[in-house]
């Protein structure tokens, strides 16, 4: 994948060739010399946020779990996890045409709340990228027996058995994500951009034909089912447990712009694509979901909380339509997983630049073969595998450290918008001149994004059995896991920063930008927003 050209469709539409040396010299002020190849182009930054969030990956994976805890009106859920996620987005917008660098999370927390604040935003982000690579990696067991018996390997996809097919599915899918990022950023975004085109086209198909079958009115997404009874908030707390199966799957946008060191103009194409990938996933998304729950033949059907969109795509479509909708969601799968990976790759790296990881300086490395760091890859592969066999004799315990993944990305989220509004209280926030701005709506749009991250969090994290304990017998540990899991990542990789690695920090002298008089800094100093 070259740069922005005419035999390149989608890479950008420059009407001259993008000058790098702008992008290299607004990479040197945060005090790194460029050393990761430019190629990705604007609709390469695009796929990379959309193929994160993974409309069909996320919907077909949890649609289940909506209707299964909120009857049809979970539909609502979808525009009220839009609405705050589009006000993380926008502060991200902000920050990503500012700091257009790698491991985006990081950096930017670094940058808003000091060397701390950034190292605990990483720390958390990275944990969770590499927990999200197992989660789903998991999917290709949901789909592809479905497709075929072939694909089920061990057993008969029951008990155990199930189990243990996932995980061999699932190592299979992380060994291609480590292969395909191991050859360098071209080869990833070339698989990454044609799987997500391909995903984008069938998303579009699939609404067209559920559209065709429609055999209800819209109240039908009014539906409760009568869930709520007997609950001390009725439906709103049923409401709330069913959200989980939207807000699991709008974010991941922030990868758009982590990908900053190896995009043409990152300042303004990375926010175009946050912003781009995001109202794309709701559209689609919320389509899907929507038009499946008028065309289903049977709305109160029990396989609609079982088996979720693929009972519906084979019940309204037909098993011929609905396996070629399947097939795409496997390749839907395969792209987001490779996007997860490509996210933690960067974020790894960010951070061992910084020498905040262990063994910073050779997972810092960026080969010159393949202009990549090829370490992170093979790292991370390795500890998502080892998360995986953790599936096969403790499912529930995998579940809860899944569910738990993703409050830890909302958290890392929190502590790049919480610092940048205190920043914005104190007038020291100014964005990038001639980039893009929130302008005098930035302090309201800041503080629903923390309002947002503090409640969706609490939300996530609040000790309900149907998340942490949905099979017996029952365990207050396992209620209270995400408290307890985050409590120790956090407090636990804080503690090791803190007395470890926080005396170590500073950018190490192969990756630091040369000065004007050709000596490089010693360390590097947070700099004030």
């Amino acid at each position: 994948m070259t740069g922005p050209g005419p035999s390149h469709p989608g890479n950008g539409r420059e009407a001259a060739p993008h000058d790098d040396s702008h992008d290299d010299a607004s990479l040197a002020e945060l005090g790194y010399k460029p050393e990761l190849k430019r190629t990705l182009g604007n609709f390469h930054t695009f796929a990379a946020g959309i193929s994160y969030i993974s409309i069909l990956t996320g919907t077909f994976q949890l649609f289940y779990f909506g209707i299964a805890h909120g009857g049809p009106a979970y539909w609502w859920s979808w525009p009220m996890v839009f609405a705050g996620q589009l006000m993380v987005a926008l502060c991200f917008c902000e920050l990503a045409a500012r700091y257009p660098v790698a491991g985006s999370i990081y950096n930017w927390a670094k940058q808003l709340g000091g060397p701390h604040v950034g190292w605990l935003g990483g720390w958390m982000m990275l944990t969770a990228s590499m927990v999200s690579l197992s989660a789903v990696a998991l999917a290709y067991q949901v789909t592809l027996p479905q497709i075929s018996s072939w694909f089920q390997f061990i057993g008969d996809g029951t008990g155990k058995s199930a189990a243990a097919n996932a995980v061999l599915l699932g190592t299979i899918l992380v060994t291609f994500t480590t292969l395909v990022n191991a050859f360098g950023v071209k080869l990833m975004a070339r698989i990454n951009s044609a799987g997500v085109a391909i995903e984008l086209i069938a998303a579009v198909i699939l609404v067209l034909l559920l559209a065709a079958h429609i055999t209800r009115g819209p109240s039908a997404v009014l539906d409760t089912f009568g869930l709520g009874k007997g609950q001390s908030l009725g439906y709103f707390g049923a409401f709330l447990t069913a959200s989980l199966a939207s807000a699991y799957v709008m974010y991941g946008f922030d990868t758009a712009s982590s990908l900053g060191e190896e995009s043409k103009d990152p300042a303004r194409n990375a926010p175009r694509a946050i912003l781009r990938a995001l109202i794309a996933s709701f559209l689609i998304g919320g389509l899907i979901l929507l038009f499946a729950l008028l065309s289903v033949p049977d709305l109160h059907a029990k396989e609609l909380s079982v088996d979720g969109l693929q009972y519906v795509v084979l019940a309204t479509l037909g098993s011929t339509v609905g396996l070629v909708v399947l097939w795409c969601v496997v390749i839907a799968i395969t792209v987001c997983e490779l996007a997860v990976h490509t996210a933690g790759i960067r974020l790894a790296f960010a951070m061992a630049r910084d020498n905040n990881l262990p063994a910073a300086s050779l997972l810092a490395k960026v080969s010159p073969r393949f202009q990549t760091p090829v370490l992170p890859a093979v790292v991370i592969g390795l500890v998502a595998v080892g998360i995986l066999f953790l599936n096969v004799n403790q499912p529930q315990i995998f579940s809860v450290i899944t569910s738990i993944a993703i409050i830890m990305i909302y958290l890392a989220y929190l502590a790049v918008t919480l610092p940048m509004l205190v920043q914005r209280l104190r007038s020291n926030w100014t964005p990038r001149e001639g980039k893009f701005s929130l302008g005098r709506f930035g302090l309201p749009v800041n503080f629903l994004a923390v309002c947002w991250g503090i409640g969706m969090s609490v939300n996530l994290a609040w000790p309900r059995a149907a998340v942490y304990n949905a099979t017996g017998p029952q365990h207050w540990y396992l209620r209270w896991g995400a408290f307890l899991f985050i409590g120790v990542v956090g407090l636990g990789g804080f503690a090791y920063y803190w007395f470890v690695q926080r005396k170590k920090t500073g950018v190490l002298a192969m990756h630091a930008a040369v000065r004007p008089d050709g000596d490089t800094p010693d360390s590097p100093t947070p700099r004030t927003p």
